[in-house]
């Protein structure tokens, strides 16, 4: 019984003894992990804390403005000035004042470049390129249709008739430097889409076409942002008008 009685000593200390190596690798593990993630969250603590560092996720909201720019007036049709028939509507330059933003879809290029990200812009941009005081085509119309007795106005009276469009846009966005205050970024090419006023001759008013961009933008204080952006716009002439047209300025963005 003795002899029996050692033996099983023998194995429960045996066992109590593989159980404490057990537990001891386990709390090791435990530990070196807690360790790793430790250092990670110390690393990220640094990164962001770092002069230039990147302070927000990349997200941002921003409002531009500057001057535009139309490849060809709009003269000489009969909503813009009748044709020319008293006055002509023929400036092509202005200004542009819009809003939009930027949502950050991946910050390497999908593992292809770190550090460069890709944003989706979304936004919208109001020009007006010419205002001018012309024949206006409604009186006008209505006058020689009627012979004044039921129009309101003249065919000899001037109106003030602005030549402006309305774009929406959503485009990608590149983005470089990450890290650094200052970030140039390009649009390599955008979806447009636009609403033209006053009607084109074949009275229809809508237009879509694509864009490129060029721009950079700095970063001020914590989440504030100033930048300068220049586009050039290419519309594919649905309205039987060209609608082609650049713009240049300077964007205040917010990011979050």
């Amino acid at each position: 019984m003795s002899r029996d009685s050692n033996r099983m000593r023998n194995r429960f200390s045996w066992l109590m003894v593989c159980a404490l190596f057990w537990a001891l690798a386990g709390i090791g593990a435990a530990q070196a992990a807690t360790v790793e993630e430790r250092l990670e969250r110390l690393e990220q603590k640094t990164l962001s804390s770092s002069p230039g560092a990147v302070q927000e996720t990349g997200n941002m909201v921003f409002f531009r403005g500057g001057g535009a720019w139309a490849t060809s007036d709009r003269s000489s049709e009969v909503e813009t000035d009748v044709f020319s028939f008293n006055g002509s509507n023929d400036g092509d330059s202005g200004y542009h004042v819009g809003a939009g933003l930027d949502l950050v879809l991946t910050r390497d290029i999908w593992d292809l470049f770190p550090g460069t990200w890709v944003l989706g812009e979304i936004g919208v941009e109001f020009k007006r390129f010419d205002s001018k005081k012309v024949q206006q085509a409604v009186p006008t119309t209505c006058d020689f249709a009627t012979g004044g007795a039921a129009c309101t106005g003249s065919r000899n009276k001037k109106t003030k008739v602005q030549i402006t469009m309305l774009t929406v846009n959503v485009a990608p966005k590149i983005m470089f430097m990450e890290g650094s205050r200052f970030r140039p970024w390009i649009i390599p090419a955008g979806l447009d889409f636009h609403v033209i006023s006053p009607p084109s001759n074949d009275t229809t008013v809508l237009d879509v076409g694509v864009q490129f961009a060029v721009g950079a933008q700095v970063r001020v204080w914590k989440a504030l942002h100033l930048g300068v952006d220049g586009r050039f716009h290419l519309a594919t002439g649905q309205t039987d008008t060209t609608n082609n047209f650049g713009t240049a300025g300077a964007y205040f963005g917010i990011a979050f």
